[in-house]
């Protein structure tokens, strides 16, 4: 099994270079980005803000557009969802920025000009010391980033295309080509040969994983792992598992190669969209993160990301390697049923 992988040299590109090289385009290009006008909530009375703006100055307003809230935690919320760039708030002689990390220019800008605010209040105050001060606050864990999003994520997508595509193709394959008849013939016995099959999916899993990680930690990338990271490891393997189930179950159904690679390909697009692998679900609509539950791609990418991105504990992977097993034997039952043989 093992060596029919390595001579396939386009499996090989497909499986391993193939995603690696999105990291490197995802990675490589985050935070060039532009913006045009900033969205600022003022939360309760911030003095120094609205003498700011009452000012008539022409260039804030064309930068930044400020709205008053008296909820702090639903803006709050707001800038973690991207729907807001800022929230301000003053306390005392202190302007308190709360920014997301998510957007690296306009978390910049709203930065510098709430220090160039300050600094102009401070200037006002003629002959005595600074009378405000500003203190910008990150919404998200500090150690959230954008590689430390991509890598999980680009990561599930990678296994998942993998573990769909190969189950479905090589069942079939083997099928329409009276594989399976003169395997089942053989003295081989079949349990071990789709052991033999499950276990090189998994070992290049584990590679894959591998070299994402090592990429990723590359200084112009710059990901950083800490605590129970190393959960990652039964993740993969779960969700490996899963995708081999229903790529075994497609496999099982499909009649012909042609077939098979388009179910495959309904499947594994819309999953990778709607799984997160491509952008923050946090980010999208309501009707689409609901729909997401549905896919087991979410899950292997919010376990992933919790515990390489977010740095939590060990149990907050659980949940979603038990829903991946559940995917994979659910999927391996199925798939048995609809198990044939032969092409008619």
């Amino acid at each position: 099994m093992f060596l029919g992988f390595k001579r396939d040299r386009t499996a090989l590109f497909f499986t391993v270079l193939f995603p690696l090289m999105f990291l490197v385009i995802f990675g490589g290009i985050f935070g060039h980005q532009t913006t045009s006008k900033v969205k600022v909530l003022e939360v309760g009375q911030a003095s120094i803000i609205d003498r700011a703006v009452a000012g008539g100055s022409d260039q804030l307003g064309k930068v930044m557009e400020v709205k008053k809230t008296s909820d702090r935690t639903d803006a709050l919320r707001k800038v973690e969802k991207g729907d807001a760039d800022a929230v301000v708030e003053q306390d005392g002689n202190r302007l308190v920025v709360h920014y997301s990390a998510a957007d690296q220019v306009k978390s910049g800008t709203v930065r510098g000009l709430m220090n160039s605010i300050v600094e102009s209040a401070n200037v006002s105050a003629t002959g005595k010391p600074p009378a405000f001060t500003v203190a910008n606050k990150q919404v998200e864990d500090d150690s959230l980033k954008a590689i430390q999003f991509f890598t999980p994520s680009l990561l599930g997508w990678a296994l998942a295309s993998a573990g769909v595509f190969g189950a479905s193709q090589t069942l079939v394959t083997w099928r329409t080509k009276g594989i399976l008849r003169r395997l089942q013939l053989s003295p081989a016995p079949i349990p071990t040969v789709f052991a033999a099959r499950v276990a090189v999916s998994l070992a290049i899993a584990l590679v894959q994983f591998a070299l994402f990680v090592v990429v990723a930690q590359l200084p112009m990338f710059g990901l950083k792992l800490s605590g129970a990271w190393w959960m990652a490891i039964p993740m993969v393997i779960a969700g490996v598992l899963a995708f081999l189930s229903i790529g075994m179950l497609i496999g099982a159904w499909a009649k012909t190669q042609e077939t098979a690679q388009a179910v495959t390909q309904l499947v594994v697009l819309p999953m990778a969209f709607l799984g997160g692998s491509f952008f923050p679900l946090d980010a999208s609509p309501a009707w689409m993160r609901t729909l997401s539950y549905i896919f087991p791609l979410r899950y292997l990418n919010e376990g992933m990301l919790n515990v390489m991105g977010r740095g939590l504990g060990p149990s907050s992977a659980l949940p979603q390697i038990g829903v991946l097993l559940g995917v994979a034997v659910v999927g391996a039952l199925i798939a048995v049923r609809l198990f044939r043989w032969d092409a008619v």
